[in-house]
């Protein structure tokens, strides 16, 4: 639009991944609006996309509006509208729009050589809902995999614009290895990740090891794995897990080694989560150590 601001238009929505109805258009609201987020823009319009059954009773369809219409009124944004359809599964997410300072944006090429790889979101959400779709889940561990995900990434991506930032993406359905191997080949460096450091919801290893995982994780590993290296330590469910697709994820940064240590604390200070998992080298693909 001028030297200061471009637009960014974004969509995306899904069926259900929990059983609560507000919930679920609490989270669909903040995996849609994560998209600006990942590009270091602010969202300030949005539309409702919804398809919904016949036989859906109207309090459980107003509870999913409402929980989106929360969320973005949380992040700011006007939901302007919208469309619905008929179908046989709800789906439901927002069409959004916001401003970017195309001068200060984020992408998937900004990484370089030194960076700190920063994520503001544990994983471990994909393994979790499964349990839940195949009455395997515990009530305590499907909330605390609920709480995470309707979090907004707002903050996160406030913080890499002022720290002037220009590496990162959300992680989402392709995985933390998948949108890693997508920025690894875009800023043409490779990444090295620390296992231990990579943070996890704590009932993720539970639902690894009964095998709860989504066939996007099967996907994920599939048509990532031959460019990535465990190291001999790293078992196979703690492998899935780095390939599990995530719903509404956090934001992976990366954070040259002269901010980091300033970054982290005004991240502490806004009670924004924030872990250092590898680092940016030189060389292609993935290693996780």
């Amino acid at each position: 639009m001028d030297e200061d601001r471009a637009i960014v238009v974004t969509t995306d929505f899904f069926t259900p991944v929990v059983d609560d109805a507000y919930d679920y258009g609490s989270i669909a609201a903040a995996n849609s609006l994560s998209d600006v987020y990942a590009m270091g823009g602010q969202p300030f319009l949005a539309l409702n996309v919804a398809a919904l059954p016949d036989n859906l009773p109207s309090e459980i369809s107003s509870e999913i509006l409402r929980g989106g219409a929360e969320k973005a009124r949380e992040a700011g944004v006007v939901i302007a509208g919208g469309h619905t359809v008929k179908d046989k599964e709800p789906k439901y997410g927002l069409v959004v729009i916001g401003f970017v300072d195309p001068r200060k944006m984020l992408s998937k090429g900004g990484f370089k050589v030194g960076d700190a790889l920063v994520l503001t979101k544990p994983l471990g959400f994909g393994v979790t809902t499964t349990a839940l779709k195949r009455e395997q889940a515990e009530e305590q561990d499907v909330l605390e995999a609920v709480n995470w995900m309707k979090r907004l990434n707002r903050v996160a991506s406030q913080l890499a614009v002022e720290f002037g930032l220009r590496g990162g993406t959300d992680i989402t359905g392709y995985s933390l290895l998948g949108h890693s191997m997508e920025m690894a080949e875009a800023s043409s460096v490779s990444l090295k990740f620390d296992f231990a450091k990579i943070p996890f919801i704590s009932c993720a290893r539970k639902y690894a090891e009964k095998g709860a995982f989504a066939g996007g994780a099967f996907d994920n590993k599939k048509y990532f794995e031959s460019k990535v290296k465990f190291a001999d330590s790293i078992d196979g469910p703690n492998q899935m897990l780095l390939f599990d697709p995530q719903t509404s994820g956090g934001l992976l940064l990366g954070v040259p080694q002269e901010k980091l240590d300033s970054f982290l604390a005004h991240a502490d200070e806004l009670d924004q989560a924030a872990w250092v998992i590898g680092g940016v080298e030189t060389g292609t693909g993935i290693k996780v150590t």
